[in-house]
């Protein structure tokens, strides 16, 4: 799939319970393709601070490179680069691995952070 991203932006949207990913591919240069795309909904997660679960409002952009094969970094690449090893790209995925780290940050409910 990698391979048929041009330079003509490749739309898509993923929906997961509460949470909407929805942005596009282009081809960047050599083996890299750009992924620009935003976060939005609401997560459950437990308050740091007090362990109380309350609902955490997403409104995130993301962008980053997926690189076709192993990526040789030459020092120029300013974005994070996600590798894909066999030429396709999910982003099913790739959402699932964004809400993992935006729940491994720190977060507090109402409550605590006044």
């Amino acid at each position: 799939m990698l391979r048929k991203v041009t330079k003509t932006p490749l739309d898509f949207e993923v929906t997961s319970d509460d949470i909407t990913f929805k942005g596009y591919l282009e081809y960047h240069s050599a083996k890299l393709v750009l992924l620009q795309a935003s976060i939005n909904g609401t997560l459950q997660k437990s308050c740091d601070m007090c362990a109380e679960d309350f609902t955490l409002a997403l409104n995130e952009d993301v962008e980053f490179f997926i690189n076709d094969g192993i990526f040789e970094d030459d020092g120029s690449t300013e974005l994070d680069v996600v590798e894909s090893l066999d030429g396709n790209v999910d982003i099913e995925e790739l959402l699932c691995s964004e809400i993992e780290l935006i729940k491994s940050d720190y977060h507090s409910c109402d409550n605590c952070s006044k």
